[in-house]
């Protein structure tokens, strides 16, 4: 079964995938997607076991790129242009790296191709934990519960677009905190893939940092950067304007 998707924009013009990040699902793009509907087929995705994909136990960057590819090859997508944030900048490097001649360009937002801390994300799996033990009946009581652990308000919101109430979370919790370290380790670090690629940043996230630098031009050696003033790891969010404005610039050049 492949992965949950919304398709726009036009059928016969080149493809454009969206893949969002740990704990979102594919509306977390749709500013973007609706900016590029006028110009490509435009394709946002659910990430395996968020929002109404399948949910699996095996969480591994393999597991992951088999569904993506499924998914592409029931849709006849041959080639595409990858775009994806956080989680869904891994997966779509992943699918660069496996697929380089698939892939026509690949830009990922606030994300590099490293092993980050298993600890990162510590707080929002206990704010988590306790909504899905307790399944409050309303949001407001679920962010009340959420608010002892995470005090950021923005981080609250983000996560309660995932939440159902008397249900629970919309991702699949129990997989994703037990496959947690293979979600934040980077598995092939021989990989390569020359196409055109961009990576962008939030200013004030500690995703992508300069010392990266050497670990990303081994991987792909045509990558640029850019950075977004001011915003965090949510730069899509955070400064919608200027991300669609960097895409769409750099979609015009790469083919």
């Amino acid at each position: 079964m492949g992965l949950h998707y919304r398709e726009s924009g036009l059928q016969d013009a080149p493809a454009v995938v969206l893949l969002h990040g740990l704990f979102g699902d594919k509306d977390n793009l749709g500013g973007l997607a609706r900016q590029l509907a006028d110009h490509y087929r435009v394709v946002a995705l659910d990430l395996p076991n968020h929002g109404h994909s399948p949910w699996h136990e095996d969480v591994s960057w393999p597991s992951q790129q088999a569904q993506l590819q499924q998914t592409l090859d029931a849709l006849a997508i041959t080639q595409c242009h990858l775009i994806g944030h956080s989680l869904g900048g891994k997966l779509a490097m992943q699918q660069a790296l496996h697929q380089p001649e698939r892939t026509l360009s690949l830009t990922v937002l606030d994300m590099a191709p490293v092993t980050y801390s298993d600890q990162r994300h510590a707080a929002v799996f206990a704010a988590l934990a306790v909504v899905a033990a307790q399944r409050p009946a309303t949001r407001a009581e679920a962010e009340q519960l959420m608010s002892t652990h995470l005090p950021d308000a923005a981080v609250r919101q983000f996560l309660l677009k995932s939440f159902v109430p008397q249900q629970g979370w919309r991702f699949n919790l129990p997989a994703l905190q037990q496959g947690y370290h293979q979600l934040m380790a980077w598995p092939d670090p021989s990989g390569h893939y020359a196409g055109p690629t961009l990576f962008i940043k939030g200013g004030r996230s500690d995703y992508l940092l300069p010392e990266y630098q050497p670990l990303i031009l081994a991987q792909f050696p045509s990558g640029k950067a850019r950075i977004i003033p001011d915003a965090g790891h949510w730069l899509h969010a955070e400064k919608p304007d200027l991300l669609r404005k960097l895409v769409v610039d750099f979609l015009s050049t790469a083919g």
